[in-house]
């Protein structure tokens, strides 16, 4: 869904508003702040650019008071002394160094005066005095034992010096004064904190009357620039600002490291841009994270979109290591990236590139986990210990998803399910937006246009579909609607800076939001998806999460007043960027609620607002987004950006939300589309009729192959989600994490790696093209495989041109080593195949060998938990009658022997995997292609399988 759709409501809305929900052409960039109109930006900002300007004569003003340092089992804690700008006062800033189990340092900075509460609020606010410290509640599910090994080597009464890590080859080397840390891994410094001496904690301190009083001495002139401490006004919304300044800042280096990636959502190339000093063609913005319902989103920008993971990886040949930042208030990165050479005379050649970033926060805490690596899964590994792991979602899910706004009754959505059947198009999910709904009161259902809503879903599950209808967090306000009497008598709803119930609005008109940080909202929210009080709902209605960042209409920036205020009195401001997540969580315990208890299903909730954590709970996709090639080629670095950020079920809306598609994009945006973890097309209300029947002769035919292809490899994708559920490591990998030696391939974002499977995709992206050129690592083990026809590529380093005309496949190449299972009868759905034999592919690589996984469990439960599922590692090798002098007669007539091993990876069965397995009993591997097999391997028809030790 957009914000703000045309044309409607507008009878119910003031003149004012008007303008609000009026279309657009663009993103009107006037409803949204740059750095020089976010105060506290500007002021982070400004710092940077004073000690910049001062060299080496600048001195940050923070110093570890060595006499407070002590290190014990596994944390170091501390009293940072920040001077102030007059030089007369002393602020206690608190310091917690936690060295983790995994590896992972984390520092934590808050400030002892808000701390304890001595502070006084402006405005006779309600609001809470501390810094926010909750968001790691609602983030960090495990991974934080300490390391209780951790040892302290203090080198000189300036400096501590802690070894941590599972080698103890890690280590962090904090300066006293001024405050700095270098986090080391085997001696060399990886990352920088303060090195340029850009920390910056604003302080709580009263507001001073600046004006004379006759009769009176003329007050001191301010120290600071004091005009963007207190009130602020945007977009006609004046922001209180109870608490005075209190932002939090830090420069974070990367010393040696030229390419950072992630800090998701934005429209933007993969490798992240300069944002301060760079070359044409870089930004002159920092990266902003401020979830926003941002209409019309603009390409190649730094300007925030609906969601916000604050983690960022720097890679350079063979290294990567990467940071979180902690922090739920609206943040801004800037990046500049300086060549140094290691000779004077080298005229720039053979440097190497520090990458300096500087990460700010409105309020917070100073909260950082500093990951070193050496290698990306390490990084996203301990990340996803952290924040969770991907949702292992309903096998359905993984299949194609049909959505527009609206389909207009429940005869329309049975006779679009007729004609996906009639024309032999597989697909798993239809959807229903907000017009399904009576009036925009969500939990009822449109009785003149959905009189049978239990009629709908039972042809939908006749052929194993489901439905997705959408709620989004906004409540109508409207009498005689049980759900906002709810709201409003039980006090669930988000209050204004008054403490009263807040009012804005939506979709719907006037609304109130529900609060979904307070435990009674949760319960409440909860009960409304029982069958019993939402009528016409099934097991197998699932949900949809929008405008949840949240998304206000006459607000400012369209989402929320900053003091509003959340359960326990913390303002909007702290909690923004998690707020989506929140809702998002209340919705998926719901899903989880109405089933029995002693047999819950896995929940499905899309969601267009997250933040870290948000993996855990289902999909996201990139939003509203526009039928024009320049978003089908940009979709794909934002996904990839969202997998490497933990992130992997993720998608664009095929086909682009806004507009009409030509026919050649809406082709070429299936084939590119059938290769997203999320694969859902979607259309605005003033769109034509997009389902893939309705497309002339020479466009439906390659749109159909490209949704038989995904359902085909559906098998691989399940494993590939699998393998994300358990270890975090992306379904859809970029080419950099992949081949981490290679820096040619650092900078590209426009062809991925389906998981472990081998599959290198390289879409076509531009109009008229019937080729691309993909590129390929030097590989020296292995050739590349074209998926269709076999032939085979050398990896060199270079690229090679695969044609790719309209009416066949996106172009894909199969990497040698690997093997894959695919189901090769076409169905009408995901369910339908649950029951077909496999196929696997093997490609071999040049020592004839190739090795692979295949994930099976019951799809829909969370029995695997249990130990109710099927996991098996096949490894294919061979003994060639020119490489093997103990191959017998026989065999070497024949070409070798060749031998496939089948091996169990349940290594703790179950009662539940016994009775899961006799579920499946008569499923079968029915076929084996071999590719890449040795001319001598012709007329062979037997391959040797050794399952469990045993030759079959």
């Amino acid at each position: 869904m957009l914000s703000p759709r045309a044309g409607v409501y507008l009878a119910l809305f003031v003149t004012f508003i008007f303008a609000i929900l009026s279309p657009a052409g663009a993103v009107k960039h006037e409803n949204f702040k740059t750095c020089d109109q976010s105060g506290f930006c500007k002021r982070n900002r400004g710092y940077a650019d004073k000690a910049t300007a001062s060299g080496s004569s600048w001195t940050s003003p923070y110093q570890l008071d060595s006499k407070t340092v002590s290190v014990k089992n596994g944390q170091l804690t501390g009293v940072i002394i920040k001077t102030t700008e007059d030089g007369t006062g002393v602020i206690r800033l608190p310091l917690t160094i936690s060295f983790l189990d995994s590896g992972v340092a984390r520092m934590t900075v808050d400030e002892e005066k808000r701390q304890k509460g001595e502070i006084e609020l402006r405005h006779g606010s309600p609001a809470r005095k501390e810094r926010y410290n909750g968001v790691q509640d609602w983030v960090i599910v495990g991974g934080l034992t300490l390391d209780k090994d951790a040892v302290k080597h203090t080198t000189t009464e300036d400096e501590t010096i802690v070894s941590y890590g599972p080698k103890k080859n890690f280590q962090a080397a904090i300066k006293h004064a001024p405050f700095s840390i270098d986090f080391r891994r085997d001696e060399e410094t990886h990352i920088k904190f303060n090195s340029r001496g850009l920390f910056n904690m604003e302080h709580w301190r009263p507001k001073v009357d600046r004006e004379q009083k006759e009769g009176e001495p003329a007050p001191p002139e301010p120290t600071e620039d004091e005009s963007t401490w207190w009130e602020e006004s945007f977009g006609g919304n004046t922001d209180t600002k109870p608490k005075g300044p209190e932002s939090v800042g830090l420069d974070i280096t990367f010393p040696g490291y030229e390419h950072v990636y992630g800090i998701p959502e934005h429209a933007g190339p993969l490798s992240l841009k300069q944002t301060r000093g760079g070359a044409s063609g870089q930004y002159d913005q920092p990266y902003r994270l401020y979830n926003s319902d941002v209409f019309e989103y603009e390409m190649d920008t730094p300007m925030t979109l609906y969601g916000a993971i604050p983690l960022m990886q720097a890679h350079r040949k063979d290294s990567t290591v990467g940071v979180f930042w902690l922090n739920a208030a609206e943040t801004w990165i800037d990046i500049i990236k300086t060549k140094t050479s290691s000779n004077p005379l080298s005229l720039g050649i053979g440097g190497t590139t520090d990458t300096q970033t500087h990460w700010f926060s409105e309020s917070g805490l100073v909260d950082v986990f500093v990951f070193l690596g050496p290698t990306p899964k390490d990084i996203i590994q301990d990340y996803s210990e952290l924040t969770g792991y991907s949702q292992l979602p309903q096998h359905f899910a993984l299949g194609y998803h049909q959505c527009r706004w609206n389909y207009v009754t429940d005869e329309d959505v049975k006779d679009v399910d007729r004609k996906f059947d009639k024309s032999k198009i597989p697909y798993d999910v239809i959807w229903l937006d907000i017009e399904y709904t009576e009036g925009k009161k969500y939990f009822t259902w449109d009785k003149d246009n959905f009189p049978d809503p239990l009629g709908m879903q039972k042809q939908l599950d006749s052929h194993g579909r489901k439905l997705v209808i959408i709620i989004d967090p906004h409540i109508k306000n409207e009498g005689n609607y049980p759900v906002v009497d709810a709201l409003k008598s039980q006090n669930l709803g988000i209050n204004n800076k008054e403490n009263n119930i807040f009012e804005g609005w939506c979709w719907p008109g006037s609304s109130y939001w529900i609060d979904a940080f307070n435990p009674s909202a949760l319960a409440w929210w909860k009960s409304l998806f029982a069958y019993a009080n939402f009528p016409g709902t099934t097991p197998n209605t699932f949900l949809w999460n929008d405008m949840n960042e949240p998304s206000v209409f006459n607000g400012p920036e369209t989402t929320m007043p900053k003091d509003n205020l959340h359960f326990g009195n913390w303002e909007h401001r702290d909690v923004h960027n998690v707020n989506g997540l929140t809702f998002v969580n209340a919705t998926y315990e719901a899903l989880l609620a109405r089933d029995d208890p002693k047999h819950p299903r896995r929940p499905f909730v899309l969601t267009r607002s997250f933040y870290a954590g948000s993996q855990r709970q289902g999909a996201m996709w990139t939003g509203d987004n526009l039928a024009s090639w320049d978003h089908l080629e940009a979709s794909i670095p934002m996904i990839l950006n969202q997998n490497i950020a933990g992130f992997s079920f993720s998608g664009a809306d095929v086909g682009g939300f806004f507009g009409n598609p030509s026919k050649e994009l809406q082709t070429r945006w299936y084939q590119a589309g059938a290769w997203y973890p999320f694969f859902r097309a979607h259309a605005h209300i003033d769109s034509r009729r997009r389902e893939p029947y309705l497309e002339a002769s020479g466009y439906v035919e390659p749109i159909t192959k490209a949704l038989r292809l995904r359902y085909s490899l559906l098998p691989a994708w399940y494993t590939s989600f699998y393998t994300a559920h358990t270890t975090g490591e992306p379904v859809m990998r970029p080419m950099w994490y992949v081949h981490p030696s290679d820096e040619a391939g650092f900078t590209i974002d426009d062809q991925f790696y389906v998981g472990d499977t081998g599959l290198l995709v390289k879409p076509v992206l531009k109009e008229g093209a019937t080729s691309v050129d993909i590129y390929l690592p030097p590989l020296t083990t292995a050739p590349y495989y074209h998926y269709f026809t076999f032939e085979t590529y050398t990896g060199n380093g270079k690229t090679v041109k695969l044609d790719a005309p309209l009416e066949g496949h996106t172009p894909v190449l199969m990497q040698g080593g690997h093997i894959l299972a695919r189901k090769e009868r076409p169905r009408k759905s995901s369910a339908l195949m649950k029951f077909d034999p496999y196929t696997l592919v093997i490609a071999l690589d040049n020592a004839g060998q190739a090795e692979g996984e295949l994930y099976i469990d019951d799809g829909e439960s969370f029995e695997y938990q249990k130990g109710a599922y099927i996991h098996r590692r096949f490894r294919f090798s061979s003994s060639s009658s020119s490489s093997s002098s103990s191959s017998s007669s026989s065999n070497k007539e024949n070409g070798g022997l060749l031998r496939l091993v089948n091996e169990d990876l349940n290594t703790s069965p179950t009662k539940q995997t016994t009775a899961f397995a006799k579920t499946i009993k008569d499923v079968r591997v029915e076929k084996i292609v071999i590719v890449g097999a040795p001319r001598e391997w012709e007329g062979r028809k037997e391959v040797v399988v050794v399952e469990e030790g045993e030759r079959r």
